[in-house]
């Protein structure tokens, strides 16, 4: 099942590329794995997946444990300041840096191993009350605090767009967080980059990738529905 469907969501990744001018190899694609057992990753692994996402520190750490091939480790959920300490040095990206105190431990933590941890801020593109991120109107502040930090490196930007039955619904999302991109690196922050725009998952994803996303979060359309039951 899961390499029928990995082969379906990179056919639809390259048809959305070419239909906006894109070279789809611009598009990694994140598996989310949350929830899913290790035996699902290292079965997506055997068919090509380097890159996984995982929401909670605990599993991450569990499952990075587990699995002893060479992938890159993204945690795409929110992050609570007391487990930065477990999870520093262990990612290639944190997604979700969504408040400028979460920043300080990040840089505290990375400080104290001697490391860069490279993070992408978390926008609230859409405001919604139940989701976490900067408001649009506070990333440029955040973003000059931000680049002060000698232990962090911005490298874009990442949302979570709302859960929409019709995806191009979510157009107007993943364009303001494009033209937010575009407008701070306008501004040529030291130590600040917008190369990566984390944007899209597995309802809205081709939508995403018309508009400049070029990470993608993807997990039912490739693991099938989850079990939280098991989680």
């Amino acid at each position: 099942m899961i390499k029928a469907q990995l082969e379906e969501v990179r056919f639809q990744i390259s048809e959305a590329a070419k239909k906006v001018g894109r070279d789809p190899k611009e598009i990694t694609l994140i598996a989310v794995s949350k929830t899913y057992p290790s035996s699902a990753i290292e079965e997506a692994i055997l068919e090509g997946c380097l890159d996984f996402g995982e929401n909670h520190v605990q599993e991450l750490c569990q499952k990075i444990e587990e699995i002893s091939e060479p992938v890159n480790w993204h945690l795409i959920g929110h992050l609570q300041t007391n487990k930065v300490k477990y999870i520093v040095g262990k990612t290639q990206l944190i997604h979700s840096l969504d408040r400028l105190k979460l920043a300080e431990e990040i840089e505290r933590q990375s400080e104290k191993k001697n490391i860069i941890t490279k993070v992408l801020l978390e926008v609230n593109v859409a405001n919604e009350a139940s989701k976490h991120g900067f408001k649009l109107e506070e990333v440029m502040n955040a973003v000059e605090q931000i680049s002060q930090m000698k232990h962090i490196k911005v490298e874009g930007l990442m949302t979570v767009a709302p859960f929409v039955e019709n995806p191009e619904d979510n157009r107007t999302i993943f364009r303001k967080l494009y033209g937010l991109s575009v407008d701070i690196q306008n501004q040529k922050f030291d130590n600040i980059s917008t190369s990566i725009l984390s944007m899209g998952m597995s309802n809205d994803y081709k939508i995403a990738i018309e508009e400049g996303a070029t990470m993608i979060r993807v997990g039912t359309a490739i693991f099938g529905n989850r079990d939280y039951s098991k989680a």
